[in-house]
């Protein structure tokens, strides 16, 4: 098991680390934590931008790949001279298409390697970089459009273009459109043929760390989305004191040179500032345009990535693959023995390397071992049989999840922030890994628990303002703390725990407060669960909507050798289906008190996704949306 070696090697290092990365926390007169602080590890730029990275990479290093690009099915290598040279015709295009210093540019694609071209050469022309989500509607790009005062636009496909024409046909002034399968890049390539490198040279040197980089739309789950004004020194905090803290540690203890295969949207600033990172440590990127299981599986077995980095929904969809695999086979009691004995295996082992136990027992480890032939390596072989880390983000991972894939030799990291830090505000230290938790502040940052228990945020990683929204600005940014509108509670070492959010929390008729994303977290990383709802605000007890995931209900509906097109409403009322649901339930209803538990639930026809507006493009569902939607449904579980 190759963590097992990396945490014997890393714990030479763990004296050095914490001399690196001492946090600092304040209690109060209760003792509790109500503050943390992190010391930075990387000095905050006085001059020049993230622009720069391609230049400098091809300088020190002309020969090394920094990139992969696929073509023809094949990956093909990038040096930094290479990268540096398309960025330099790409710019040279968009500054003949009248782009002036300050302008801005909105990419409408999935992540492809045309999007990391695209958004450094916007910033060496000097312009400012505006993502917009490939499934975007028109009414939301019409929206980015007009707010950003973006004048060009380059979509990905002719579906995209379609969009982008129709919200800003009413436009005054309709952008200038490029759209990469229609060779975008190349008609810009050409369009900047006669303007000399040292125009964009000259645009380039002239940004400062102050000056705005992009302008990233949050994913709105209520109201329009706000702009968030994110600097050149925001995206350097960000990716320099990440590149510091974890780099060089799991480059040294696990001996391999990392790459990393990119797929999250690059329309999140997860996936821009991890791009960033990686650029910066001269770490290896593939690209991947989606997070669909089916299309990434292969394009992991191809490219064999050390490291990744994506949200919980991933992980949560290869353990219920890899269950669904099993049960396929006549081996689901198996699957669930490894799983129940991987939970355990890594608490103990991880409790052995934190100094707090004394690890596993010998009948453990040979428990341990015969999984590892019959199930984990399976787990490893998936993605891609390299990989010995993964950061999750986005929202909470499930506890128990995490302790699996360690069992299965993958350390999964988590960590916790928002487009307004410029993603993560808190991130799991490589040597300090503790399941349940988001981690310690960023180098450079640091959080506050409020009387209310709001999660506060201050550092170089916070965003400057909301684009042309003042009030909205003030209402969150006070004396240079960010007001998250999460909930969350920090430890005696500093680490935070996520507890729910502000406006989500219900109030039971019964005056019992209960943070519904501790329940539904669970309850999505447990099959047949797609999307849920868990609702009780002002009701006797705590219930859910819950959604059948279509894959886990075809795999169901294959083991019993039902026929595969049996109607869901159908489905909805089989009580054997909704004995596995049953169990979902419970297994969330286990980190709960009784009066916070899930008493009731109703299995709903359809989905919770983006297309019915359900969900946001970074896969955070629209309450109020899904509660008008099934208000009835909602009715019908507290006449019962």
């Amino acid at each position: 098991m190759g963590v097992r070696k990396d945490l014997k090697r890393a714990k030479k290092r763990r004296t050095d680390l914490a001399a690196r990365t001492k946090v600092e926390t304040i209690a109060d007169n209760h003792g509790v934590v109500r503050e943390a602080r992190s010391p930075t590890l990387a000095p905050p730029k006085t001059t020049g931008s993230t622009a720069d990275l391609p230049f400098t990479n091809a300088t020190e290093a002309p020969d090394a790949v920094v990139l992969h690009r696929k073509e023809n099915n094949t990956w093909r290598p990038v040096t930094a001279a290479t990268f540096a040279a398309e960025v330099t015709a790409v710019a040279k295009g968009l500054i003949a298409a009248g782009l002036e210093p300050g302008g801005r540019v909105a990419v409408m694609s999935r992540t492809r390697y045309e999007w990391t071209v695209l958004d450094f050469a916007i910033w060496a022309a000097g312009g400012q970089t505006v993502p917009v989500y490939a499934t975007s509607s028109a009414e939301q790009v019409e929206w980015i459009v007009r707010d950003s005062g973006a004048r060009r636009v380059v979509t990905e496909t002719a579906e995209n273009t379609d969009t982008v024409t129709t919200g800003t046909a009413r436009h005054e002034q309709a952008p200038r459109i490029w759209q990469l399968e229609e060779a975008g890049l190349t008609e810009l390539t050409a369009l900047g043929h006669d303007i000399p490198d040292e125009e964009v040279t000259k645009r380039r040197t002239a940004l400062t760390p102050d000056t705005i980089a992009t302008i990233c739309y949050t994913s709105g789950t209520t109201g329009k989305p706000k702009g968030c004004v994110l600097t050149h020194a925001n995206l350097h905090a960000e990716a320099a004191n990440t590149v510091e803290l974890l780099h060089p540690i799991f480059e040294e203890v696990t001996g391999q040179v990392a790459s990393t295969l990119l797929f999250l949207p690059l329309a999140h600033i997860m996936g821009r500032t991890l791009q960033i990172a990686c650029l910066m440590a001269r770490i290896e990127i593939g690209h991947c345009p989606s997070i669909k299981p089916d299309e990434l599986r292969p394009a992991l077995k191809e490219f064999r990535p050390t490291f990744l980095v994506g949200v919980p929904y991933l992980f949560e969809k290869i353990h219920a693959t890899g269950r669904a695999t099993a049960e396929k086979i006549g081996r689901a009691a198996s699957f669930d023995r490894a799983d129940r004995i991987g939970v355990r295996f890594g608490q103990e082992y991880l409790d052995k390397f934190l100094d707090r136990g004394k690890g596993p027992s010998l009948g453990r480890y040979a428990a341990w071992a015969l999984y590892d032939l019959l199930v984990y390596r399976r787990i490893r072989k998936e993605l891609g049989g390299r990989m010995r880390y993964a950061i999750s983000g986005g929202s909470p991972l499930d506890r128990n999840l995490s302790l699996f894939f360690y069992a299965a030799g993958i350390i999964v990291y988590e960590g916790y922030g928002l487009t307004e830090t410029t993603a993560a505000a808190t991130i799991v230290p490589p040597l300090g890994p503790r399941p349940g938790t988001v981690g310690q502040p960023v180098p450079g940052t640091a959080i506050r628990i409020a009387d209310d228990g709001e999660v506060l945020i201050k550092g170089g990683v916070v965003f400057a303002a909301y684009w042309n929204n003042a009030a909205a600005t003030d209402a969150v940014l006070q004396d240079d703390w960010f007001a998250t509108g999460d909930l969350g509670a920090l430890d005696e070492d500093g680490y935070l725990t996520i507890t729910g959010r502000k406006k989500d929390i219900l109030v039971t008729s019964g005056g019992k407060n209960v943070s519904p994303a501790v329940l539904e977290d669970r309850l999505r990383s447990r099959a047949p669960v797609g999307q849920c709802l868990v609702v009780g605000d002002n009701r006797p007890f705590v219930a859910a909507l819950i959604t059948l995931d279509p894959e886990a209900i075809a795999h169901w509906l294959s083991v019993r050798k039902l026929p595969a097109d049996t109607p869901v409403a159908e489905l909805v009322r089989d009580p054997r289906l909704r004995a596995d649901v049953q169990k979902a339930v419970d297994y969330a209803n286990e980190a709960v008190s009784r009066a916070e538990s899930i008493r009731a639930f109703t299995l709903v026809e359809g989905e919770f996704n983006e297309d019915n507006g359900m969900l946001t493009p970074s896969l955070k569902v629209k309450r109020h949306t899904v509660m008008s939607a099934y208000a009835e449904e909602i009715e019908a579980l507290y006449r019962k």
